[in-house]
């Protein structure tokens, strides 16, 4: 090999050398997380049709995002999503006015249906505070040989008095709505699985993290 073409490697070597370690690989910043593929589309105007129950949703109704989503309160996955995603994606995005979250019913068993008719039933209009609390101690009612007792418990501590806990359990009305809001969710909808997410009309199926949901949610804003 000839002088000079070990004196030109010599200095190649030394000027990757002095690239500033900030350059480095394993300085470089993460990338964004890519947003996850939609399974389809629907309507906005179908979806966001009056329903049996009103919505109940959190962040501004004029949001330029919309998620609806799908849940069903004995679902691990839903409960997943409630309790470690969705305190980020109310900081971020329903309380800055960027989007706003309807939750619909979808239970899978007559504990969900039951557990979503207390939400409803909540007194002071505390909707979201009680399906909170029934996410975060999910594993103590919805896993328990009887699921009356805890139930109880929990609706004592939101306000229930025995005869409104009765009264709103026994709500044959209220438990056909809820049946009906499942049902639209699966026939118009194709909702089989919770939870299940339509953000802005597209369909995405499983506890998303706020990483997925900020690629999706970002772009639209």
């Amino acid at each position: 090999m000839s002088q000079s073409m070990l004196i030109s490697r010599r200095n190649a070597l030394l000027s990757m050398a002095a690239i500033p370690a900030a350059l480095s690989v394993t300085n470089l910043p993460a990338f964004a997380q890519s947003a996850p593929a939609s399974e389809g589309s629907v309507d906005m105007d179908k979806l966001l049709a009056d329903n049996a129950l009103p919505e109940m949703f959190k962040g501004e109704e004029d949001a330029p995002v919309t998620i609806v989503e799908y849940a069903s309160m004995t679902c691990g996955h839903c409960a997943n999503f409630h309790n470690n995603t969705y305190p980020e994606l109310k900081e971020k995005y329903l309380d800055t006015g960027k989007a706003r979250l309807i939750i619909r019913e979808f239970p899978f068993d007559p504990r969900a249906a039951a557990a979503f008719m207390l939400a409803r039933c909540a007194p002071n209009d505390a909707y979201f505070a009680m399906v909170d609390v029934l996410f975060k101690q999910q594993s103590t009612w919805a896993r328990a040989e009887n699921a009356r007792a805890p139930l109880e418990n929990i609706a004592k501590l939101a306000g229930f008095t025995q005869e409104s806990f009765e009264k709103c359990l026994t709500d044959q009305q209220l438990l056909n709505d809820v049946n009906k809001v499942r049902e639209r969710g699966q026939t118009e909808f194709g909702v089989n699985a919770t939870p299940t997410f339509f953000i802005n009309g597209e369909k995405y199926a499983g506890a998303l993290t706020i990483d997925q949901l900020s690629a999706i949610i970002d772009p639209l804003l």
